[in-house]
């Protein structure tokens, strides 16, 4: 495990994996925040937002122990690809790891016995990536009140409470140990929106202030809006034939089960499928990259929590 430092202040570390972590250790008694950005190559709203919160936060203001790792999956971040690149392994699938497994396995391995074990509350910061469009939200499981109260304390636009966490990912090795947790999502699409990154930079020390690691109360800009759903992305509807996807519809947009979603074309524009809507609901994922292949998720439906 982790060896934290006793001295308050910022501490640029790297674990006994060689795993890069910045740890603001506060001058007073308190819980243990963790959090990690990168787990996704091609995610990079959480990895700075990481950066300018460590960066501006008082030790002497706080209680407890901010740990922070902001590029979880360096190898693919460098390779700048969504999974990493030694075994083409998705991270958010390969928990809790293997010490003797893939690269990817052993990566997870590491996080889930080096830095779950410290934490009290644990926040993975996510985005769409290359590929996809999400909503800037924060996602918990939806039985733990202590996810739900999290989220509203948060701050983001959109909450999205998931009755099953499915198996593999960091916030389901954080489940087996019993650490409460929250996720975002954001827009992605390899780019770094001003309100995305607001939104992380402010959920954080909302979130400290929520756990009692910082004074004052959470500032909540104005109510969420409250999905349901189990949220797995690689569940949605798929394309069907390799082509040039072209959407008809827009991130939280409503639809209806059975409408067109959008169409893919070949090379000379003619029509090779027209994807329908799975259920009624808003759309919670959109792909964004036009090139697609067979297989390939399109649209993902929530619904709205009051539905």
């Amino acid at each position: 495990m982790l060896s934290l430092p006793l001295e308050p202040g910022l501490h640029r570390l790297r674990s006994p994996h060689d795993i890069p972590t910045l740890v603001v250790h506060g001058a007073k008694a308190g819980p243990t925040l963790l959090v990690s950005a990168g787990v996704h190559g091609d995610e990079y709203e959480g990895v700075r937002a990481i950066f300018e919160t460590v960066e501006s936060l008082d030790a002497h203001a706080l209680r407890g122990t901010l740990v922070t790792v902001p590029i979880l999956n360096y190898p693919a971040h460098r390779a700048v690809t969504r999974n990493h690149p030694a075994d083409d392994g998705n991270l958010a699938r390969q928990f809790p790891g293997r010490a003797d497994g893939t690269p990817s396995e052993q990566l997870a391995f590491a996080f889930d016995t080096e830095f779950l074990p410290l934490a009290d509350f644990y926040l993975d910061l996510h985005s769409g990536g290359i590929r996809f469009a999400m909503p800037s939200m924060a996602g918990y499981e939806a039985a733990d009140s202590r996810g739900r109260s999290a989220a509203e304390a948060f701050g983001a636009p959109v909450i999205w409470g998931h009755p099953v966490i499915e198996p593999g990912r960091t916030i389901s090795a954080a489940r087996a140990r019993g650490i409460p947790f929250l996720y975002t999502e954001a827009r992605g699409a390899g780019r770094i929106h001003p309100d995305d990154l607001q939104m992380m930079r402010r959920g954080a020390m909302n979130l400290m202030r929520h756990l009692g690691m910082l004074d004052g109360l959470p500032e909540i800009p104005a109510p969420p809006l409250r999905l349901q759903g189990i949220g797995n992305t690689d569940e949605g509807v798929t394309a069907t034939a390799d082509g040039f996807w072209m959407p008809s519809v827009a991130l939280l947009e409503p639809v209806r089960a059975g409408q067109p979603i959008g169409r893919i074309v070949n090379e000379l524009g003619e029509v090779l499928a027209i994807p329908e809507a799975p259920a009624d609901g808003l759309v919670g994922l959109l792909r964004e990259l036009p090139a697609v292949s067979a297989g390939d998720v399109l649209i993902l439906v929530a619904a709205r929590e009051d539905a």
